[in-house]
């Protein structure tokens, strides 16, 4: 199970918003590229990151520049996600050196562009994400909960080819409560897509709840404010993944 260090970007600094809230914004450096290298200095292979101001519809130009100075500084795969909206969103972020989009809002708005998508670029550099709130799909940088089960638009992404996902659950986002293995693994087992999980991970006990997971459904865990607060190290993180898969 691969662990995916979280890099969040709002006007070009590191932060971790609590449950999403704007209003609840801790920033944890202001060049996120070197927290880039801190990641992969401990062992990432894969960093997850996401503008959030292009999610939430402002202005996200110093984000895609941090973007940027993040794919110049290590060597790690970047997945990348946050106000992507049309086909040249895409293009434009793979061709700097993304290896994963991560689509969202359109998922649900314009499935017919998540299509053009796999079609253009292939179902391995095309992620759905799927954001809930009691398994309710959550949009617009989760300001808006549609009347949409997770589950569903899950298998419609499917239906159109997609194989991976990342599903949040957002209200245990940032909250350092424990991730929901449950409904992650029910949204696995339910569809057979390859998921990710995201949203509460507070110990390393969620990181062996999920490596441990029948069939190997859950392909990673995203892991933000754990990191950023101490909790734990994303090495000892890393050494637990692959302990639990082991055992």
């Amino acid at each position: 199970m691969i662990v995916f260090p979280a890099i969040d970007l709002r006007r070009g600094r590191c932060v971790r918003l609590v449950q999403g809230r704007a209003d609840r914004e801790r920033v944890y450096a202001a060049d996120p590229a070197a927290m880039a290298r801190t990641w992969e200095d401990q062992g990432a292979e894969w960093l997850h990151v996401v503008n959030l101001d292009g999610a939430l519809g402002d202005e996200s130009a110093a984000n895609l520049a941090a973007l940027a100075r993040i794919l110049e500084a290590v060597g790690a795969a970047v997945q990348f996600g946050g106000g992507l909206r049309t086909l040249a969103d895409v293009r434009r972020v793979l061709d700097m050196g993304v290896a994963r989009a991560v689509l969202g809002t359109v998922a649900v708005r314009d499935p017919d562009m998540v299509a053009e998508a796999l079609d253009s670029f292939g179902s391995e550099r095309i992620v759905v994400g799927i954001d809930a709130a009691d398994g309710l799909v959550a949009t617009h940088g989760w300001r808006q909960v549609s009347d949409m089960a997770a589950l569903c638009l899950a298998r419609e992404m499917q239906a159109l080819g997609v194989e991976r996902v990342v599903y949040t659950d957002i209200k245990r986002d940032g909250m350092l409560g424990g991730v929901n293995a449950a409904a992650t693994r029910r949204l696995a087992a339910s569809t057979g897509l390859s998921v990710i999980a995201s949203g509460g991970v507070g110990s390393l006990d969620d990181i062996r709840t999920l490596a441990i997971a029948e069939d190997g459904c859950i392909e990673g865990v995203i892991v933000g404010m754990a990191l950023y607060e101490r909790r734990f190290s994303l090495s000892e993180a890393i050494a637990v993944a692959k302990a639990a898969e082991g055992a």
